[in-house]
């Protein structure tokens, strides 16, 4: 079954992203990244190529034909299917894809409205039995 786990309190979804997406890279693990736009996509493509500033974390699009062999995949559309490590959602609905995925990772920003579709992805998971743990980041010092 999925481990499910939510990093709240998040003050930069997309930083917050990279960093658990150089931990992943770091521990051999690959990493689907599910974004809600382009946009979203594109920026946290940016942001991986400058950070962390001295390392290079292989990362492409899912349509991307280097994709399979690919640790770090970033996804907008649900087609781009893998790997079955961990899927990072960015988005706000839960991802209809996530239970074939060992863990699944939620990022929650500190606005109400991100919290209030945090805590109905939560209550989803939790009703159907799933593990979920939770990682505050507010008082872990904004590291993890």
């Amino acid at each position: 079954m999925t481990q499910v786990d939510f990093y709240v309190h998040v003050d930069d979804k997309v930083r917050t992203a990279v960093r658990l997406a150089a931990k992943a890279y770091q521990r051999g693990r690959k990493l689907t990244v599910f974004c809600p736009d382009a946009a979203t996509a594109e920026r946290f493509d940016r942001t991986l190529w400058t950070s962390p500033a001295l390392s290079f974390i292989p990362h492409c699009h899912a349509h991307d034909a280097a994709a399979p062999v690919t640790p770090i995949i970033i996804d907008c559309t649900g087609d781009g299917l893998l790997n079955d490590d961990i899927l990072l959602n960015l988005c706000g609905e839960r991802p209809q894809h996530f239970s074939r995925y060992q863990r699944l990772i939620e990022i929650v920003a500190s606005d109400d409205e991100d919290r209030r579709l945090a805590r109905d992805r939560y209550k989803f998971y939790r009703d159907r039995g799933y593990e979920i743990r939770t990682h505050d980041l507010a008082q872990a010092g904004g590291a993890h």
